[in-house]
């Protein structure tokens, strides 16, 4: 408070004076034991809009909205009643608050009435708005699709979107890209799934092509209409792979119930989602069961390593980058000791942590003995959050294994690969395996 010099932090209610106090009041708000953050001021000062999540130590809880009213020293939650998260927030006078959420795999522009709770979504189609800015009437946003990467684009009050820029058209106009399809899949316990499929150029339904599992990261990040120079959907297709991206249990954009499944439960539901999509894509006349690939980075590196002990002879080879590949060196080696506490249920001597236990349980090095097929895998020895020596283990093993394997150390990357040479680099390993197992298996 500029006028009085007095901070309070109004998340948990800590009251600092401008002189020390003996007994300084506490004023601990209700639920608000998680991440708070991106707090935004209303244009005349009287509130507060915070992204917040109500349960510590879960990173992935709901992004609520929270608005705190500085005269009544008080919370609401104005996305109460909408299942999903809260991002980028832009206030519309002192009645309205437009913000970003990911909704059924892509992101959309919201607007929250204030006094009422009541959420509308603006924007439809395909695509995620990944950021916006108010300019004037209008908000100029950052869209991407997958077959696009990032441009900008007006949107109006009323959700109605128009390009604004074009920069890449020289290179789009030069090449084909491959149609992007969403199916929903009927999983194991009689849920329905969105699942990204991306044909090759051209697509000839009577021929056969190569398919490959995607499997996400995160592991609760959505698998969206995303744009990278890495896991680039359009470049496999390019390549002549058919590409199937589930949206397994554990990512966002469905619902908290669905992104919180995954927790204590690595290879549960999820892992049956994940076969319950390429299953669902096999029975296609024009998939070529012989010739299947699962790939995937960091969860989606544990997958591919979970997958290769227990494919069931689905997959002719994997790919896995920075993948988590035993629990229980990874429990003391992750810089983020919080995140394995909630995503693994707990420590792995608790033996009295049935949770817990069940995650050890299935570590993928438990399944090395099933190993059967090539394997490919990518590490970064600044990687933190996974440590290189995940890789390592899996690499030592399938070699002791006899299995067809090779390992691509980046000295200078971390969790992900980030300078352009290393990434030509990778995309160059990436695609020689798949051509070399996959496209082009030897009898």
């Amino acid at each position: 408070d500029l006028e009085s010099g007095k901070t309070r932090n109004i998340c948990k209610g800590y009251f600092v004076g401008e002189e020390p106090v003996e007994d300084p009041r506490l004023r601990i708000m209700p639920a608000m034991g998680g991440y708070d953050k991106y707090p935004v001021w209303s244009p005349n000062d009287s509130q507060i809009a915070i992204r917040s999540m109500r349960r510590p130590g879960n990173e992935s809880d709901k992004d609520r909205l929270l608005v705190y009213n500085c005269a009544e020293e008080s919370f609401v939650d104005v996305t109460e009643r909408f299942d999903y998260n809260a991002a980028n927030v832009v206030w519309e006078g002192e009645e309205s608050i437009y913000f970003i959420a990911p909704i059924e795999a892509t992101h959309q522009v919201c607007r929250v009435a204030v006094a009422t709770g009541e959420v509308e979504v603006l924007t439809e189609g395909d695509h995620d708005i990944n950021a916006f800015t108010k300019v004037g009437e209008k908000m100029v946003a950052e869209i991407t699709t997958i077959s696009s990467a990032t441009e900008l684009y007006t949107i109006d009050t009323e959700g109605a979107i128009a390009q604004l820029s074009n920069v890449n058209k020289p290179i789009y106009d030069n090449i084909t890209m491959g149609r992007v399809e969403k199916r929903w899949v009927k999983t194991t316990d009689n849920k329905q799934m969105l699942v990204w499929v991306i044909l090759p150029p051209n697509f000839d339904p009577a021929q056969k092509y190569p398919t490959l599992l995607y499997c996400q990261g995160g592991p609760q990040s959505v698998v969206s209409q995303f744009w990278s120079y890495r896991w680039n959907f359009q470049l496999m297709a390019a390549q002549g792979y058919v590409v199937v991206a589930p949206n397994r249990r554990g990512l966002p954009s469905f619902g908290q119930e669905w992104l919180d499944q995954i927790s204590g439960d690595y290879s549960g539901q999820n892992i049956r989602d994940y076969l319950s999509a390429i299953d669902d894509v096999a029975r296609e006349p024009w998939c070529d069961r012989d010739r299947m690939g699962c790939v995937g980075a960091s969860y989606g590196g544990y997958s591919t390593f979970f997958l290769a002990g227990n494919h069931e002879k689905r997959f002719k080879a994997f790919i896995a980058h920075c993948g988590i590949y035993n629990f229980e060196s990874m429990y003391g080696e992750t810089e983020e000791l919080w995140f394995v506490n909630n995503d693994y249920g707990g420590s792995y001597w608790d033996k009295s942590n049935a949770t817990a236990m069940r995650s050890y349980a299935n570590s993928p090095h438990k399944f090395i003995d099933r190993w059967d097929s090539p394997i490919l895998i990518f590490t970064g020895e600044y990687d933190f959050r996974i440590p290189y020596t995940q890789s390592l283990q899996a690499f030592t093993a399938a070699r002791l294994r006899g299995l067809d394997s090779r390992l691509v150390v980046f000295e200078n990357e971390g969790h992900q690969v980030f300078q352009p040479q290393n990434s030509l680099t990778w995309n160059r390993e990436f695609f020689s395996w798949l051509d070399k197992y996959v496209k082009n298996p030897a009898e």
